[in-house]
């Protein structure tokens, strides 16, 4: 089973390096990590996607916590978030079918970022599904080249 773990952690150096050690360390991979900081320039917060059973997430929740650094270690996964992705495309595209691109780009509420006389780029966030619909979508044009950013995500507020 895939997990959404989000991380706060002191802005400091070596603590990125710190976090995936743990996981390497213990032959656990990682689907997916993005960290930045948070209003707190002093606290960053890592999301970061991890495949096990229960019995691994515990062993990495615990691992998490003994870490100095470590502020609070949430599992995502069970609780009511949301999650986005964003992912960057540059198509091949020349005149004659920049429009459907840009058609297609609409349907997703995507944003074409850049264009040239033989590419374009175009911008799309959203759910993990979202995204690789999209990326399907862009296939047969012709991806020259893609950049994804992983999951992010947040807890929804209490209704």
């Amino acid at each position: 089973m895939r997990h959404t773990i989000t991380i706060l952690v002191e802005n400091q150096f070596g603590v990125l390096a710190r976090v995936s050690g743990l996981f390497s360390a213990r032959g656990y991979n990682i689907d997916s990590l993005c960290v930045a900081e948070t209003l707190d320039p002093a606290v960053s917060r890592m999301t970061v996607v991890v495949r096990g059973d229960d019995r691994v997430l515990e062993q990495i929740m615990k691992q998490l916590n003994k870490l100095v650094e470590t502020i609070e270690v949430k599992d995502l996964t069970q609780e009511d978030h949301v999650e986005r992705e964003l992912v960057m495309v540059k198509v091949a595209a020349d005149n004659k079918i920049r429009s459907e691109i840009v058609e297609i780009a609409t349907i997703f509420r995507a944003k074409v970022i850049d264009i040239g006389k033989e590419a374009m780029t175009v911008e799309v966030t959203g759910s993990e599904g979202k995204i690789e619909a999209f990326v399907d979508m862009m296939r047969p044009f012709g991806i020259q080249e893609l950049v994804r950013t992983g999951k992010i995500a947040i807890a929804r507020s209490p209704k």
